[in-house]
């Protein structure tokens, strides 16, 4: 994704910042013209830019947030944006166009203090890239009281780890002392072009292998209970959970959602089959597909999925749940008993929205990580029955 001019009087077209290794988006003029501000994720974070013509952006940010709503004060002197990041919720900042100085605007609402704290953990991998990830601690975990671990792999492919989500949000997971681990492996945005190629078409090798490799290095830490893991995404996360699964028993547990499983069938069948069909050749999408290797699944899995989603259709979740109970390395039992879960909602899309379908969304992972990751007994929601 690159960043281009276009003139009305000569009708040509300028590349703002060629051979700029990251992906400009949003952006804003400068009130002058002299230059344009953009956002562009960058290392896990995602700052503003100052681009102008025959000169290298310049970052104008140096905080660990990730920047939106970008607006420009007339005289040019001053942005106004939303600010975000594992630390916080979207909150208004303004920033000094000279230097950056970034200072919140009073707004009278009380954060509440984090139940944990945030660190960063990276490694280099057997092709020489780095990979890194965030890493949310709960109070107290200690060489004495290491935390359990989960691993959340994000959707999209194409996006980073890298700011406040409140549907995926790892201070819930944190609060009942898991350590929650946010990797940015193969296709993450904010690491260059090449580090997007490294998975481009070949999801199950390096992404796979990043996240293997930065979980290696979460489990070594003396806080981290290396015994006591699981294994969670959603869309494309939930595929890599899927193909995870699929590879290794190092987990206890895996909970995918609104996740792709039979690339064969999923390609055709998405609303917008046109992306995917960049990458998913049907010899890619044999290569790479869950499906192919749910025999070797032997870890209890916990199935999410929305009737209404269109982006990944349900049959994605209708073929898994099936093919769990059938084919994976723990069938269903004569009686259909197994240790498999399905969630399923009716009337919900790729995302879990209804504030109340949110809460059940989390009680029912946290009742399953419970019983397989913590070993103790929990109870689902009353309103499933039980």
């Amino acid at each position: 994704m690159t960043l281009q001019q276009y003139d009305f009087d000569t009708a040509s077209v300028t590349d703002l910042a060629p051979g700029w290794d990251r992906w400009p988006i949003d952006p804003v003029w400068l009130p002058d013209g002299s230059g344009v501000l953009v956002t562009a994720d960058d290392d896990g974070r995602s700052p503003i830019f100052v681009v102008r013509d025959g000169e290298e952006p310049r970052r104008l940010t140096n905080t660990d947030d990730a920047y939106t709503h970008v607006h420009v004060s007339p005289d040019g002197n001053r942005v106004v944006a939303l600010a975000a990041s594992y630390l916080a919720a979207p909150h208004p900042v303004s920033i000094d166009v000279s230097d950056g100085a970034t200072t919140a605007f009073e707004t009278g609402v009380d954060h509440s203090p984090l139940p944990g704290s945030l660190t960063e953990i990276d490694t280099i991998v057997a092709d020489g890239a780095r990979v890194r990830g965030w890493l949310a601690l709960p109070e107290g975990a200690s060489e004495t009281a290491p935390a359990p671990l989960l691993l959340w792999v994000h959707g999209g492919p194409l996006s980073s780890w890298n700011t406040w989500s409140w549907r995926w949000n790892p201070w819930l997971m944190v609060a009942r002392g898991y350590a929650v681990l946010l990797p940015d492996p193969a296709l993450s945005t904010g690491y260059g072009q090449e580090f997007v190629q490294r998975g481009w078409g070949a999801w199950g090798k390096a992404p796979f292998t990043d996240l293997m490799a930065l979980t290696d290095v979460a489990v070594a830490r003396p806080d981290i209970d290396d015994t006591r893991t699981a294994a969670m995404g959603g869309s494309f996360g939930g595929y890599m959970a899927n193909w995870i699964a699929g590879h290794t028993d190092r987990f206890d547990a895996v909970v995918t959602h609104a996740s792709l499983w039979a690339l064969d069938q999923f390609g055709p069948t998405t609303d917008a089959p046109w992306y995917w069909a960049r990458e998913m050749s049907p010899e890619m999408a044999v290569e790479n597909s869950p499906h192919l290797f749910v025999a070797d699944i032997a870890t209890p899995m916990l199935v999410i999925h929305g009737d209404k989603d269109y982006r990944v259709p349900i049959g994605e979740g209708l073929r898994l749940w099936y093919e769990l109970l059938s084919e994976s390395g723990l069938p269903a039992d004569d009686e259909g008993n197994t240790e498999h879960r399905f969630l399923y909602f009716p009337a919900e899309n790729h995302w879990i929205l209804g504030p109340q379908h949110a809460k059940v969304w989390y009680e029912v992972v946290l009742a399953f990580l419970a019983q397989h990751v913590l070993g103790e007994s929990a109870s689902m929601p009353r309103i499933l029955g039980h």
